[in-house]
């Protein structure tokens, strides 16, 4: 990665996005595990989506990386997601990231094709904080997330709903704690779709 930090643009308005406050130390403290593992998570011309992308810092870190980057979040705030992450990377990565809209548990198989899309990694960085759509977003995860996929998410405590969303997240994947950072309530934690019996259209399991 290139020296020097990012310089992101904040929304002038924040709408019901995934990632708020828009510069977490979430995203910090993901982002400089990749920087530092990437004997470990070699991101070079891998798949990469991430969910609830803010401002893009994740994404732009993933891409300087070498990755082929998804950035998505919601409609309000892809204009300004778009900026941040084409100011930081034009000229300066091996792929060029992509910016689209996903909210989350809506029309996944259409703007997301299991048969033609398939992520070796899904990233996320504070997506739980008092959100509404918790359900859809556990739909989303599960989604995008094939054989070989991985997740790498980084989670900030606050309540009582993030330790409910966490056991929910298991009974559909297998996690694995990286990270605790106890003074700062971060969590960072890799995960994998559990093995599952998928049905067929004619609903023969196969």
């Amino acid at each position: 990665m290139r020296p020097g930090a990012p310089s992101l643009k904040e929304p002038d308005s924040v709408p019901w996005t995934s990632n708020a406050p828009f510069l977490s130390n979430t995203a910090i403290v993901l982002c400089y595990f990749l920087d530092t593992h990437r004997d470990t998570y070699n991101l070079l011309d891998k798949n990469v989506i991430e969910l609830g992308a803010g401002t893009g810092l994740v994404s732009v870190v993933t891409s300087l990386l070498g990755a082929k980057v998804t950035s998505t979040d919601l409609p309000e705030v892809l204009s300004n997601l778009q900026y941040n992450v084409l100011r930081n990377t034009r000229g300066q990565c091996r792929h060029p990231p992509q910016v689209t809209e996903l909210s989350w548990g809506k029309e996944l198989e259409q703007h997301f094709p299991q048969a033609t899309c398939h992520y070796d990694y899904v990233f996320a960085a504070d997506v739980v904080y008092c959100h509404p759509y918790l359900g859809e977003l556990l739909d989303t995860f599960d989604h995008l997330c094939q054989d070989g996929t991985e997740i790498l998410w980084a989670m900030r405590f606050r309540l009582d709903r993030e330790n409910q969303f966490v056991e929910r997240f298991r009974t559909r994947f297998h996690l694995e704690e990286l990270y605790d950072l106890p003074s700062l309530s971060i969590k960072l934690y890799r995960a994998s779709r559990k093995e599952m019996e998928r049905k067929t259209q004619s609903g023969e399991a196969v």
